[in-house]
């Protein structure tokens, strides 16, 4: 059967209707099909939260920042009394996006007509309507939209029947509870496009099996597969471990950490927590993606990180973290590579899935999720 002619939302639940023990990876279709993106956007990022970053870079009265989730454009404020909101980013006069990126705002001001709205999201003034005798000004607030911070981390939802992100992912809280997430600062941030399919870079992130290879330039030399442990994953996320040695100091618990103990003070979690927000988490410091599809064949991707704020105060850490993130680019790089390369792959006609490592069973509580959410 030709490709374009496969049900890739049947074929996923094939795939997943196998045991891990012998499971292969993803159908190719479930990354190629419009069709199956189609279900996605309907399903998950129309209905699952997602996050668009950290609540230390929206600290001030008027700092924004700004996503396209499944089609609707948001704009996430911290407004005048200090409360973070999500609206629609969407004009109430001829429907032009208002706010772009990430940035300060004193108000919402239209980039066609300045119709100019205040931070929680009711019009503050439209020029030149005094003579539509049906025009009220009262009646404009943009559309508001559920958003939610987590540990410091803030998501938003279209889905207002969703659970709250708090009650969704508490057994990540409790496994990572001595990391302390809210006390890390964020240091950089930075938005990108990969001609890649979202979720070959969510599976990417998910398995440390193409480390020796994928980044033999850079990390891959300190990757020890016999180290790494890759639990089952739970209905809202999956992870797996790694142990770091002490040559990346800052990655380790700082000595004025007392809640890790143990071999808990280099730990390292790679945390995907469904539908697309990845988080390495160290003791001392973080890097995350946030991922959203562009299409079969591109991802759009939020990269940000920093350090915990247990290490604010030593002389020497921000130029640590300045050398990491230099680290942390060049490994991007790689990615990019790897990442691009698995998509043209799989754009081909005679691409087949192979069968998963035991290092690779993220990937398959991954697809389950998936499943799960398009079959509904």
């Amino acid at each position: 059967m030709a490709k374009d002619q496969i049900d890739p939302v049947k074929a996923l639940s094939e795939n997943v209707a196998q045991p891990f023990e012998s499971a292969r990876a993803m159908p190719p279709e479930v990354y190629t099909s419009q069709a199956f993106l189609n279900e996605e956007l309907e399903h998950i990022f129309r209905k699952d939260w997602y996050c668009i970053g950290r609540a230390d870079a929206l600290a001030k009265p008027g700092d924004y920042a700004t996503c396209d989730l499944a089609g609707q454009p948001i704009a996430v404020l911290r407004d005048k009394d200090g409360a973070l909101r999500a609206v629609s980013n969407v004009c109430l006069h001829r429907m032009s996006t208002l706010l772009h990126g990430r940035g300060n705002t004193r108000a919402i001001v239209c980039p066609y007509h300045a119709w100019t709205y205040n931070l929680d999201g009711s019009l503050r003034g439209a020029p030149a309507m005094t003579l539509n005798q049906g025009f009220c000004k009262e009646d404009y607030t943009l559309p508001a939209i559920r958003c939610e911070e987590w540990l410091g981390w803030v998501f938003v939802t279209l889905n207002p029947d969703a659970a709250q992100v708090a009650e969704t992912l508490h057994e990540v809280a409790a496994m990572v509870a001595g990391y302390d997430m809210t006390n890390y600062t964020e240091a950089f941030y930075e938005e990108h496009v990969w001609d890649t399919n979202w979720k070959v870079l969510a599976e990417n992130f998910m398995e440390s099996y193409h480390l020796p290879v994928c980044h033999a330039g850079t990390i891959g030399g300190l990757s020890k597969l016999e180290e790494m442990v890759c639990p089952p994953g739970l209905p809202a996320f999956n992870y797996h471990t790694i142990l770091k040695d002490d040559s990346l100091r800052i990655a380790m618990a700082h000595p004025s950490n007392d809640r890790l103990h143990g071999v808990e003070r280099r730990k390292t979690f790679l945390l995907a927590l469904y539908p697309s927000l990845l988080i390495t988490l160290t003791p001392g410091y973080f890097w995350y993606l946030s991922l959203h599809p562009k299409g079969p064949g591109q991802v759009h991707i939020r990269f940000g990180g920093g350090m915990s704020d247990d290490y604010k105060d030593d002389a020497d850490a921000q130029q640590n973290f300045a050398d990491l993130k230099e680290l942390l680019d060049r490994v991007n790089v790689e990615d990019r590579g790897c990442t691009e390369k698995v998509f043209r792959g799989l754009s081909s006609g005679l691409a087949r899935p192979g069968h998963l490592s035991h290092l690779e069973r993220p990937n398959y509580d991954f697809a389950t999720y998936l499943s799960s959410r398009v079959s509904q």
